[in-house]
């Protein structure tokens, strides 16, 4: 992630994300609900996502992306990742 600012107009407490996915896919903007993760801990993080999915409108946002996330006992999104460095825009196989 290349930027994540707040999103004080959502509804459910969520972040903006900003994600570079490589030269084919280009740069790509979320809304996550993951306010478990500081600010600091997930810029610069690499994260798996769904990229052809059609954009979805969330209040004045417009969510390009679905950053994936498995829930732990809690349900509290815990985001996947590689386990190593990967380009980004790497395809998920």
């Amino acid at each position: 992630m290349i930027a994540v600012d707040d999103f004080p107009e959502a509804r459910v407490p969520a972040w903006k994300l900003t994600i570079d996915f490589g030269p084919e896919i280009g740069v790509k903007r979320s809304s996550a609900q993951i306010t478990s993760y500081a600010r600091e801990q997930l810029e610069g993080r690499l994260v798996v996502a769904v990229v052809n999915f059609p954009p979805r409108r969330i209040g004045p946002f417009s969510s390009e992306v679905l950053v994936l996330g498995a829930l732990d006992q809690a349900n509290t999104v815990i985001l996947l990742r590689p386990d190593d460095d990967v380009e980004p825009g790497a395809r998920i196989a």
